[in-house]
């Protein structure tokens, strides 16, 4: 038989730890349910990729400065003429291959700043070309919500729309798509792509807890409607956090200070310039895994990003949500922890404190709580990568069913 040619497709490689996550879940799906396959990547950071998984990977977009704000005459063009040189080049990219994989990600969302000629763009690009040339796209395990701006929700939705095979992380995500005027009376629900991940081994809380806490930040400016106030909202949530750690450092607690992207860096470094203690340290994190790793040491855990949210749950320790969008919520609804979200655009550190303190008075209830639905997670997914097999992989899948048969 001819290997099937996958290709995997997003923004991997490019910072952010949860994306790659994401990419390495599939792979580890794809490497022990079809190790036939020939894989490799269209993304925004080829070189990343390929040195860390292993893979063939080509540059998502033609012009370098795709993500730069685009000021002279020059830079300008040169975006203008990389939308009709990236349509060409997806196209060609998607033609070679049998089926292209959206490995999770908040790929149907705007939550974070967004402009619809970025990666709406491209995912139309990608969605558009899997339709016209046969071959089967599948965004699986993605992220959606509502959209304001209506380019880049017509976009979003018309991707949605062309893509061969869809399934979210979660029921707010499918309920968006469908708000949005796409069928999605087939589409699953399943939960994040990390979920699926090897956690490590976690250590021995105190008891009751007083040891260390993670603390994992974000340069948070507020969802794409709020560019008009995006300063006051990062003024906020920088000034909020920086009182909550200082606290935890007043009553003796070690902080240790997380990232989930390439670009929260300069929020680590006024915390750390702002609070000035040894007990506040900062982690060099490069993957999900060292994220969990980080993480399992911990007594409680409060983060922002949703991937350190998915992470701080999955290694099974208490944690507060800094919440800045209807998934942080759902996820921590799914996980037994609603009760425990605070809003990251509007942080009240008194408020903040009393939660965490609420939230490490149960500390033993919610691990037990914890365990019990990670082991649901891991048994949703290992049904979602089934589905998936059917629906990319027949003959894969024909021929399992017959070696499977009596």
């Amino acid at each position: 038989m001819t290997p099937v040619r996958v290709g995997v497709f997003g923004l991997l490689g490019s910072g952010n730890l949860g994306n790659d996550g994401s990419l390495e879940a599939v792979l580890d799906y794809l490497r022990a349910e079809h190790p036939e396959a020939v894989v490799d990547a269209l993304c925004g950071g080829p070189e990343v990729v390929t040195a860390r998984f292993g893979i063939p990977a080509t540059r998502l977009h033609w012009y370098r400065g795709e993500y730069r704000t685009a000021s002279r005459a020059g830079a300008i063009a040169g975006k203008g003429l990389g939308k009709l040189v990236d349509a060409v080049r997806t196209a060609g990219w998607v033609r070679r291959r049998d089926v292209v994989i959206v490995p999770g990600m908040g790929v149907l969302e705007a939550t974070l700043p967004l402009r619809p000629w970025g990666f709406p763009y491209a995912l139309f690009l990608l969605c558009a070309s899997g339709r016209l040339f046969g071959t089967r796209v599948a965004l699986v395990g993605v992220g959606a919500a509502p959209i304001g701006k209506r380019p880049t929700r017509a976009l979003v939705r018309w991707s949605a729309r062309l893509a061969a095979y869809r399934s979210y992380r979660d029921g707010l995500s499918r309920d968006a798509m469908r708000e949005m005027g796409v069928d999605t009376s087939r589409d699953e629900v399943c939960p994040d792509l990390a979920f699926a991940l090897p956690t490590p081994q976690t250590g021995t809380p105190s008891d009751p807890p007083g040891g260390p806490v993670c603390v994992g930040v974000m340069d948070f400016h507020g969802s794409d409607d709020d560019r008009a106030r995006a300063e006051e909202i990062h003024r906020r949530y920088l000034d909020g956090t920086t009182r909550f750690v200082r606290t935890l450092v007043e009553d003796g607690r070690p902080v240790r200070l997380l990232t989930g992207d390439a670009c929260d860096a300069p929020v680590v470094a006024s915390i750390l310039d702002a609070v000035d203690s040894p007990l506040v340290t900062a982690a060099e994190t490069a993957s999900l895994a060292d994220l969990m790793q980080e993480m399992a040491a911990a007594d409680t855990i409060v983060a922002t990003r949703y991937h350190n949210l998915v992470c701080a749950l999955k290694v099974g320790v208490p944690t507060l949500a800094l919440s800045y969008a209807a998934k942080s919520d759902a996820l921590m609804a799914q996980m037994g922890l609603a009760a425990y979200c605070h809003p990251a655009r509007e942080i009240d550190a008194d408020r903040l404190l009393e939660q965490f303190r609420a939230l490490e008075q149960r500390s033993a209830e919610l691990r037990r709580t914890l365990a019990e639905r990670n082991l649901v997670a891991v048994r949703q997914l290992r049904h979602q990568f089934a589905a998936l097999t059917s629906a990319l992989f027949p003959a894969a899948d024909h021929a399992h069913a017959l070696q499977e048969s009596p």
